[in-house]
């Protein structure tokens, strides 16, 4: 029996250990009362932690912080330290999230510099559905240099029509003739290597294109656009507050 047990419990240790895995993981929800969006790079430790860096930001002001920290294997504690630049060596921390990320889910407290405890929080891997999502848009956003123009047409999770036109320093690009695949959490759209996301984050649509250097060219590739409720759209370019 106590070797069926010990054999149980280390399986259990194993399943837990593999649920994350390396590489870039999306998570979507609330710091506080606050949406969020969070972005975090994995890689494996040689003691089987893992080693995080990313960002998240707070929407819809886009406001902006950075991350770095470890999650332990198995139980997945995970302490995040943040800053508002990207190099957090020697430089005054704007707080720390602490909390457990397994399953899928992180959740915790975010607290001050001092140690204060500032907010809880709670972030997912899922993304909400959009299989009901249905909107017609036709949008601009504009920042210096860099414009876009979106068009679609979606009806309960079906893509009717779609091309997104974006201009960088220059460079022009058009992404349209795009085919939708299955997804979950989101809407997929997708031509040879080029692929386009439409995912829900707090009260708006990211629209964020992948791989679409082929079509573009690497300098004129679209940047991800935040799209509201009303449809009028904005570049999602975070800013560091």
């Amino acid at each position: 029996m106590r070797t069926l047990l010990l054999g149980v419990l280390a399986s259990a240790a194993v399943t837990a250990s593999a649920e994350q895995q390396a590489g870039t993981h999306e998570l979507v929800g609330q710091i506080g009362s606050r949406a969020a969006l969070m972005t975090l790079h994995a890689t494996r430790n040689p003691d089987a932690s893992w080693q995080l860096a990313g960002e998240y930001l707070l929407l819809p002001t886009l406001q902006r912080r950075f991350l770095e920290g470890e999650s332990s294997p198995e139980i997945g504690v995970t302490t995040l330290r943040e800053g508002a630049t990207a190099i957090l060596f020697g430089r005054s921390p704007t707080g720390e999230l602490r909390g457990v990320w397994q399953g899928g889910v992180f959740r915790g407290t975010r607290f001050a510099p001092g140690g204060q405890e500032r907010e809880r929080f709670e972030l997912s891997e899922t993304f909400p559905s959009l299989e009901d999502y249905s909107g017609a848009v036709r949008c601009d956003a504009r920042t210096g240099n860099t414009a876009a123009q979106l068009t679609y047409a979606i009806e309960a999770g079906k893509v009717h029509s779609f091309e997104w036109r974006s201009q960088a320093g220059g460079h022009a690009c058009r992404v349209a003739g795009l085919v939708q695949q299955p997804m979950q959490g989101g809407i997929r759209l997708a031509s040879g290597g080029c692929q386009v996301t439409l995912r829900q984050v707090g009260e708006s649509l990211r629209v964020a294109a992948q791989s679409c250097g082929e079509q573009c060219g690497a300098a004129a590739e679209p940047e991800p656009l935040l799209v509201d409720r009303r449809g009028h759209c904005e570049l999602l370019r975070p800013q560091a507050r």
